[in-house]
């Protein structure tokens, strides 16, 4: 099979496509033939030598990767059939080794694909809807009625999360460009903030829950808008500790998460899904042979919705 290997951290030319073997499966694992992969923020930070890179730098070869959506090959156990199209973020934040045409997966980290999408479309609700799954549902407990803030809401993590705060009967808002205000309010939000320039500490409302998939001032910004007692959680990675303080000295539930590899939760994803409560929007699909572009374009910082290599 054909497979990604990360020679070393550093830029894109660092990915470099090799022959490889097909993976063997464990006995509570399945053999995916991969359709599709979703390309990640973390994807790109890993890659250069931060996000996740330290707890994976000593495998050899270092395959990238987590989202996927496919069809089983080998199975067994008898959680799927041989020709089940199964979906989902596999052994994150450890070795995925989703960049191959070929993935052994645990069957307690996948759910079968809803029929009504494309592989594509199920490769993008993998580790963003997750995310913004367990960070809404499972950690801030989101309740109908609460006021919630999405930071970043065109992104990856953003319109899913968006989408799930509705679900739950949350009255939400979401902050971006103003180019990309149509594009919100289409997944149900009901209020927008236009980030450049914006007077955060005058907003006229306090927000139950901020989720931020920003970083950095977005912290500061974020904790403006939150009520005493409110909640705010960060996702990017390298940030906890001082989310934690900064929240603290305003009175404010602070933390940062890491996303986990979950069947459970994403069956939930796929319900949703297959309802039609959410939905993935793939702004770009590329080739197998254009992984480096795929990777140039999310670390661009400027992609709505999700990025998608098919093979």
């Amino acid at each position: 099979m054909k497979a990604y290997y990360l020679n070393s951290p550093g830029d894109v030319s660092q990915l470099q496509i090799y022959n490889a073997a097909i993976p063997e499966i464990q006995p509570t694992e399945i053999l995916v033939q991969v359709k599709a992969i979703g390309i990640n923020p973390v994807d790109v930070k890993t890659r250069s030598g931060k996000g996740i890179y330290g707890r994976i730098k000593c495998q050899n070869p270092l395959i990238l990767g987590w989202d996927i959506s496919g069809v089983v090959m080998q199975s067994k156990t008898t959680a799927f059939s041989i020709g089940d199209e199964v979906f989902g973020m596999v052994n994150f934040p450890g070795h995925g080794q989703a960049y191959a045409e070929y993935v052994a997966a645990p069957v307690s980290q996948l759910a079968l694909k809803p029929g009504n999408i494309s592989h594509e479309e199920a490769a993008a609700a993998s580790l963003a809807a997750l995310t913004a799954w367990q960070a809404l549902v499972k950690h801030a407990q989101v309740q109908p009625g609460q006021k919630v803030l999405i930071q970043a809401a065109a992104g990856g993590v953003g319109h899913f999360a968006v989408q799930i705060a509705k679900h739950l009967g949350a009255q939400v808002t979401g902050t971006s460009s103003a180019k990309n205000e149509a594009f919100i309010r289409q997944l149900g939000a009901d209020a927008h903030i236009d980030y450049t320039n914006y007077d955060w500490a005058n907003h006229p409302e306090k927000f139950d829950f901020v989720l931020d998939g920003v970083g950095g001032s977005a912290i500061d910004h974020s904790l403006l808008m939150i009520k005493p007692g409110g909640t705010l959680i960060s996702i990017p990675t390298g940030l906890n500790e001082a989310v934690t303080e900064k929240a603290k000295l305003q009175g404010v539930n602070g933390y940062f998460i890491l996303v986990q590899s979950d069947g459970a939760d994403m069956q939930q994803i796929a319900d949703l899904l297959k309802k039609g409560s959410i939905r993935s929007h793939v702004s770009a699909v590329f080739p197998f042979e254009q992984m480096t572009t795929a990777h140039s374009q999310v670390e661009s910082g400027h992609t709505v919705g999700k990025v998608v290599v098919k093979i």
